[in-house]
């Protein structure tokens, strides 16, 4: 019999998560099953998320109208519905989150998009959502921008679990990590816990090879010397980059400052594999789950890119093999003229575009919903 290839995940050191959320598999126990059967760890959500749940089934629709009864505005009406999904999923993943010991079962709710570069609005209303969540296995996601690292800091010196959403390049990494332990070393320098508080870095992977690609794709195209080296760098960019961010991981974690911390009890920042359904059809549909296994990581991934990878996935720890070909890779865009830094800025900006418009969608369809009501 074929053992479960997601299960093998888990004895590789990589926790699977999903990248969904929505009442019905919470309610109807498919969550539970996946829990059980799939060894699924943790579960991710975003506002696109949200308003394809909320907006494309009728599990939402007596709330809704009970809530527009009661006079409720549309944010008030958004809020109340994901903040029950998520203690929802993160009850039944309670049992999960006491066996690790904390470090999986964890599900995560974003702040309001349109906060993305507003440092004070994000700190107000991640401390407003994680008291109203009251769990300890949740994650409050805050944007990688230069306004959100302060934000980052801030928060895990409160001792607020935080998964830092959007990020895309290794320097805007170093400053994450820098951002998380600095606020664990507020906690430890004010006498407080810090083994209770967890993070994760989410790495958004497949958009960074749909910007860069189409660059390769036309120095191919125009011949030349360059474009044998665009070939060989055409689709490798985003795993080589996650790799070297493991890298730079290893390196933090073996960090005299981060023994220190560890000797208080502090957890590692686990870097995060998100944004791994493939978006060129010409890949492998587990491109961003094969290349990318290895110790103390986590990939969310949609459910399409988690039945794939059932069915066909290959589990072995590949994450550390071809190091020096990643940083070949990456050392090989500046001989294009690719500025890596600037594209990795360009998804930032886009990436904080793409959750302010379906959560805007999902805020239109609302006030539609109270208005019919």
């Amino acid at each position: 019999m074929k053992i479960n290839p997601l299960i093998q995940l888990g004895t590789l050191g990589q926790s699977i998560w999903l990248d969904y959320i929505r009442r019905d598999m919470i309610a109807d126990g498919r969550l539970l099953h996946m829990i059980e059967k799939d060894g699924l760890r943790g579960m991710t959500s975003n506002p696109a998320i949200f308003e394809k749940a909320i907006v494309e089934s009728h599990d939402y629709d007596t709330d809704i109208q009970a809530m527009v009864r009661e006079k409720k505005d549309a944010k008030v009406i958004y809020e109340s519905l994901s903040q029950r999904d998520v203690q929802s999923a993160a009850d039944v993943f309670r049992p999960l989150y006491d066996k690790t010991d904390g470090k999986d079962g964890y599900v995560s709710l974003e702040v309001n998009p349109h906060l993305a570069h507003d440092t004070n609005g994000t700190v107000q209303e991640a401390r407003r959502l994680w008291r109203a969540l009251n769990r300890p296995n949740v994650f409050i996601k805050v944007p990688a921008t230069t306004e959100g690292l302060p934000a980052i800091q801030q928060l895990i010196g409160e001792g607020i679990s935080i998964n830092v959403t959007l990020l895309f390049g290794l320097s805007r990494y170093r400053q994450v990590a820098d951002a998380y332990i600095a606020g664990i070393e507020t906690l430890v320098a004010q006498g407080k816990p810090v083994r209770n508080v967890a993070s994760v870095a989410s790495f958004f992977l497949s958009r960074i090879d749909s910007l860069v690609d189409p660059l390769l794709e036309k120095l191919i195209a125009e011949g030349g010397h360059k474009s044998d080296i665009a070939k060989a760098t055409r689709g490798q960019i985003a795993i080589a980059s996650a790799r070297m961010g493991y890298q730079i991981y290893k390196d933090i974690v073996g960090s005299a400052r981060f023994k220190k911390l560890a000797t208080h009890g502090a957890r590692a920042q686990r870097l995060l594999w998100a944004s791994t359904s493939t978006k060129n059809p010409e890949y492998s549909d587990v491109k961003y789950v094969e290349a990318l296994i290895g110790p103390d990581t986590v990939n969310t991934a949609p459910p399409e890119t988690l039945d794939a990878y059932r069915d066909h996935g290959q589990p072995e720890a590949r994450l550390e093999q071809e190091a020096g070909q990643a940083r070949e890779a990456l050392e090989r865009l500046p001989k294009l003229d690719i500025d890596l830094n600037a594209l990795t800025r360009q998804l930032e900006n886009e990436g904080v575009e793409k959750f302010n418009k379906p959560f805007d969608m999902l805020m239109e369809t609302l006030v539609q919903k109270s208005r019919g009501i």
